[in-house]
């Protein structure tokens, strides 16, 4: 049986970054288990902020939305501040951009090694969280259809 990460280790996390983006992906996977591959599917418009909904990209499949909750929705809206700060005239379709794919006029997602980069910086694993994620969901429901 696969076990959760310490509360002390997911605790801290966000206090040892800066950068709102950054902030908000490690939320994103520490909260919500998304995975490197749906960050990078992210869609500025998958996002509505006065509803708290995050549309999640599926390939083959239709979208899964998510309820956000407020202090993810708050540090949404600083990344989207700083995003439209750094880069006005940015015309890149994608949630999370760089500094490189948020002029680049083919409009590229954030890579995957970005996103993976950034979380062993803070000394975690993407799938260490992802199991994390769901082996609290396991420990909330009773229903293992609703889990799944």
């Amino acid at each position: 049986m696969p076990t959760g990460l310490p509360s002390d280790c997911i605790a801290g996390l966000l206090d040892r970054l800066d950068d709102p983006r950054d902030r908000l992906i490690v939320a994103l996977v520490a909260i919500y288990a998304f995975l490197p591959g749906q960050l990078d599917h992210l869609r500025r418009t998958d996002l509505d902020r006065s509803k708290g909904r995050l549309r999640l990209r599926r390939a083959g499949r239709l979208g899964h939305v998510i309820y956000i909750d407020a202090f993810t929705l708050r540090l949404a809206a600083v990344w989207e501040l700083q995003r439209h700060q750094r880069w006005p005239d940015s015309s890149n379709l994608h949630f999370f951009v760089t500094r490189n794919t948020a002029v680049d006029d083919s409009g590229p997602p954030i890579s995957v090694g970005a996103v993976q980069s950034l979380l062993q910086r803070v000394g975690l694993s993407t799938g260490r969280l992802h199991v994390d994620r769901i082996v609290d969901e396991a420990r909330h429901s009773a229903d293992p259809v609703q889990l799944m």
